[in-house]
């Protein structure tokens, strides 16, 4: 896949003409917004996206819209696909968001990671599926405030891990934690930390989609915010973490690689917002096909080669440890912890 180089810097996600690619007009019921879904390849090609679908009273639920391409002719579920259940599990109260979509082979299941906004802030849920009908829902996985989660598909060590992003007053911080059944987490350990300052990523960062799964060990494109005088901007990065100790990173970016440029990502319900919460992989192997929310209102596609990414880290990246969150940590002081 040919990339181009823009004002001096490589372009590594390349936009979908057709962009933004579902919009709440699509939608065969009532919706404000529809943004950030989870994506996966069904058995017969078809992508799946699980979309974050936000009704006027600003409550969310998912909605499943089918593809033959990935990108037109959607076949939207005529009702919501899965819905909040507040008296069932009442961490759900105020919505369900932000899905991440992992297909665990050994266990013959889609795990769904997401948001759930309780009246206590938002955790983590975890619900599995084969068919996206029916659900078992395992509730908080992880209690507030923590989001932004995805399940590594294989076991580590005999575990499950877990990407998850807890967050406090004094920042946000992406971490992993690890379970022998799903249910119950822990050996928590700091994976990656936002930076200080001015720094497009400072003070809160977070998994954008599902880490992805290469011989040179798991890629993660995350998130980074940086608060200006107008508002946040919400722009991607990458590193790289091992892929037997997925807990230490190997590389890890100082540029962001993807940000709101376009019309529909600048402007709606939350201006300068890239937000992508999953991803296909191409019959070559090598595309990503990202999709993402923009805006807090639509959603769009972006294309990508894991090859270029590779490559633009060995180039562009350098080695990371994660410091240990105290006042007196020794490095360069834009790496310094916000926490």
């Amino acid at each position: 896949m040919a990339s181009r180089v823009r004002t001096g810097h490589q372009v590594l996600l390349r936009r979908e003409h057709k962009n933004p690619i579902l919009t709440a007009d699509d939608w065969p019921y009532p919706a404000h917004t529809v943004m950030n879904p989870g994506a996966t390849l069904l058995e017969d090609g078809t992508t799946l996206l699980l979309c974050r679908v936000e009704d006027r009273r600003g409550i969310s639920h998912l909605t499943a819209a089918r593809s033959h391409n990935g990108v037109s002719g959607w076949e939207i579920a005529p009702t919501p696909t899965m819905m909040s259940d507040p008296q069932a599990r009442p961490e759900e109260l105020w919505g369900i968001e932000d899905p991440r979509i992992v297909y665990a082979e050994e266990l013959g299941v889609y795990v769904i990671t997401y948001t759930a906004v309780s009246i206590n802030g938002p955790g983590v849920a975890l619900s599995t599926t084969t068919d996206f009908h029916t659900f078992e829902h395992y509730g908080f996985i992880m209690s507030p405030d923590n989001k932004d989660s995805a399940l590594l598909p294989r076991r580590i060590g005999g575990n499950w891990a877990l990407i998850h992003r807890p967050s406090n007053p004094e920042g946000a911080h992406i971490w992993i934690s690890y379970s022998p059944d799903l249910r119950h987490w822990g050996s928590h350990k700091l994976i990656l930390a936002s930076r200080r300052g001015t720094w497009w990523d400072a003070n809160k960062i977070g998994l954008s989609p599902p880490v992805i799964d290469t011989p040179r060990g798991w890629l993660m494109l995350y998130h980074g915010v940086r608060t200006t005088a107008s508002g946040s901007i919400y722009r991607v990065g990458l590193a790289l973490f091992d892929r037997d100790e997925p807990e230490r990173c190997l590389l890890r970016g100082d540029d962001w690689i993807f940000a709101p440029e376009e019309p529909y990502e600048r402007e709606g319900d939350v201006d300068d917002v890239v937000f992508p919460c999953g991803y296909t992989i191409g019959p070559d192997g090598d595309t990503l096909n990202i999709y993402y929310g923009a805006a807090d209102t639509c959603i769009a596609l972006a294309r990508a080669s894991i090859g270029e990414l590779l490559e633009w880290l060995d180039r562009n990246g350098r080695p990371y440890q994660a410091t240990p969150p105290i006042d007196s940590v020794i490095g360069r002081p834009e790496e310094r912890l916000a926490i």
